[in-house]
C-alpha cells in the first residue's frame, strides 16, 4: 500500500486543509456533471416516446440510463481501489461523454437503438457523480463524514436542478437554431459539462484524497480481470454487507429509496405528458424534485452526525411515503399535487442516501471500504434500473397512481426496518464478532466492532 504522500500521520491541521481543498475541488466538478446527467435522464424518456410512440419503451430508454449506472458501479469502484479517486472520477465522466454523443445521433437520426446504447454510457456519469460523494468522505474526521458526504450530494444541486430546465428549455432552443431537433439540446449540453467535469478533476484532484487517506491497494497487485470477472468479484463485498447488521440497513435504504425515486420520476414525464403540459413545465417539475434531492442535504448531513442515522433513515421513508402517494392522488392535467409529491420524493431520497452511505462508511474500516461502496451503489442503481423498467410497464398496463401507491408502501417498510433496528432487534446491538470476507485482492473486509461504530 503506497505512503499517504503529502498528510504526515501527525499533521492534521495539513489533513484538515486537504480535506477543504479536496470537497472544493470536488464540488466544482459534480455541479456541472450533475447538470449533465439530470438534463440527459430527464429527456430520455420523451425522446424515447418521441421517436417509437410508445409510452413503454420511452420507460425503456430512461431505464438504461439507471441499467448502465448499476453495471458501472463496481468496475468504477475497482478502478478506484487500484487506482485512486481521480482516475476513477475521469474515466466514469469520459464514458458519459460517449454516451451522450450516441444518444444525439439518436435524436439526429430518429433511431432508437443508439439511444438506448447512449442511455447505458450515460449512466456511467450517473455512477461516477455519486461516487464523488465518497471521495469527499475518504479524509473526512468520524465526526464530520455526514456532513462532508451531504456537502457533496447539496453541490450536485446546483447543476442538478438547473440540468431538466436547461436542457429542456434554452439548450432545446439553441439545438432548433441550428437545425438539430429540439430534444437533441439536452445532449449536446451533456457533451460539454461531462468533458469539462473530466478535465477538471483530472487536473485538480491532487494529491489524491484516497491516497492520502492510506486507501489505495497497490496497482501493481491490481489483477488483469474481465468485465464479468470484476462483477463477480462485487460478491464477496455484498456477502460483508448482507452479514452486517448496520451495513445491511444502511444498503437497504440507499437501495429502497433510489428504487422510490427513480420508478416515479421515470414516469412522471409520461403523466404529465398526458395532461397536455408544456415541456418546459415537465422541466420545472423535475429541477424542484432534485432541489429535494440535494438543496437541503448538508442540513440532513448534519442531523445524521447530530442524531445518528437509524432515526434519519426511518425519517426519510416517512417522507418517501408522502410524497408517492401525493403523487398517487393527482391527475394528469393537475399540477400541484405532482410538484409537492416530487419534492417530498426528493428529499426522502436525500435522508435515505446520505444517512445510509454515513452508516455504511462508518461499519468499515478506511482500507476496506470502496469494494463495499462500490457493492452498495451496485445494489441501489440496479434497485434503480429494475424500478425503471417496472414502473414503464405498470404505468402501460395500470395506471400511475398505482405505481406510486406501491412505491409509497416499499418506503414504509424502509421506516418500520429502520425503526426495528433502533429498537435493537435488527441492529448492531445483537452482533456478537464481525463477520469477514475475502476480497479480490487478498484482504478482509472487516466490518467495526458494536463499540467502534457510532451511527
Amino acid at each position: 500500500m503506497p505512503t499517504p504522500p503529502s498528510i504526515p500521520d501527525d499533521a492534521e491541521a495539513d489533513r484538515a486543509a486537504l480535506q477543504r481543498r479536496t470537497v472544493g475541488v470536488l464540488f466544482r466538478a459534480v455541479v456541472p456533471a450533475g447538470a449533465a446527467t439530470t438534463a440527459a435522464f430527464s429527456s430520455a424518456t420523451l425522446l424515447g416516446k418521441d421517436i417509437t410512440d410508445s409510452g413503454f419503451l420511452g420507460t425503456l430508454a430512461a431505464a438504461c440510463v439507471t441499467i448502465g449506472g448499476a453495471v458501472a458501479t463496481v468496475p468504477i469502484a475497482n478502478h478506484m481501489s487500484h487506482h485512486g479517486r481521480r482516475a476513477g472520477l475521469r474515466l466514469g465522466w469520459l464514458i458519459a461523454v460517449g454516451g451522450a454523443a450516441l444518444a444525439l445521433g439518436a435524436a439526429i437520426l430518429d433511431f432508437y437503438p443508439l439511444l438506448l446504447v447512449g442511455g447505458v454510457l450515460l449512466g456511467c456519469g450517473s455512477s461516477t457523480n455519486l461516487s464523488a460523494r465518497y471521495a469527499a468522505a475518504d479524509l473526512a474526521p468520524e465526526s464530520g463524514r455526514a456532513k462532508a458526504i451531504g456537502l457533496l450530494v447539496w453541490a450536485g444541486s446546483f447543476g442538478s436542478v438547473l440540468g431538466p430546465t436547461l436542457g429542456l428549455g434554452w439548450a432545446g432552443t439553441a439545438a432548433e437554431w441550428v437545425g438539430l431537433p429540439e430534444l437533441a439540446g439536452p445532449y449536446l449540453m451533456a457533451i460539454a459539462l461531462f468533458a469539462m467535469a473530466s478535465v477538471w478533476i483530472d487536473r485538480r484532484l491532487r494529491p489524491d484524497p484516497l491516497e492520502a487517506a492510506g486507501g489505495i491497494v497497490d496497482a501493481g497487485s491490481a489483477p488483469h480481470t474481465s468485465f464479468l470477472s470484476v462483477l463477480r468479484a462485487a460478491r464477496q463485498p455484498l456477502g460483508a454487507i448482507t452479514r452486517d447488521p448496520s451495513a445491511r440497513l444502511a444498503a437497504t435504504a440507499m437501495l429502497v429509496g433510489h428504487a422510490v425515486m427513480v420508478g416515479i420520476m421515470t414516469a412522471t414525464p409520461l403523466h404529465m405528458d398526458d395532461g397536455n403540459h408544456e415541456l418546459q413545465i415537465v422541466g420545472f417539475v423535475v429541477s424542484l424534485h432534485i432541489v429535494g434531492m440535494y438543496f437541503f442535504a448538508p442540513a440532513v448531513g448534519w442531523v445524521v452526525d447530530r442524531f445518528s442515522a437509524r432515526p434519519v433513515i426511518a425519517l426519510g421513508g416517512v417522507t418517501l411515503f408522502i410524497g408517492a402517494e401525493l403523487a398517487a392522488h393527482t391527475a394528469a392535467e393537475d399540477r400541484l399535487g405532482v410538484f409537492v409529491g416530487l419534492f417530498l420524493i426528493g428529499l426522502g431520497w436525500s435522508f435515505g442516501l446520505i444517512a445510509g452511505s454515513t452508516l455504511l462508511t462508518s461499519s468499515f474500516a478506511a482500507s476496506d471500504r470502496v469494494p463495499v461502496q462500490g457493492a452498495a451503489d451496485l445494489l441501489m442503481s440496479g434497485s434503480g434500473a429494475a424500478a425503471a423498467l417496472t414502473g414503464g410497464v405498470l404505468y402501460e398496463i395500470a395506471s400511475y397512481h398505482d405505481l406510486s401507491h406501491y412505491a409509497g408502501l416499499a418506503a414504509v417498510g424502509l421506516a418500520v426496518a429502520a425503526l426495528w433496528s433502533m429498537l435493537g432487534r435488527g441492529g448492531v446491538q445483537r452482533r456478537t464478532r464481525p463477520a469477514t470476507s475475502k476480497v479480490p485482492s487478498g484482504r478482509k473486509l472487516t466490518p467495526l466492532s458494536p463499540s467502534e461504530t457510532t451511527n
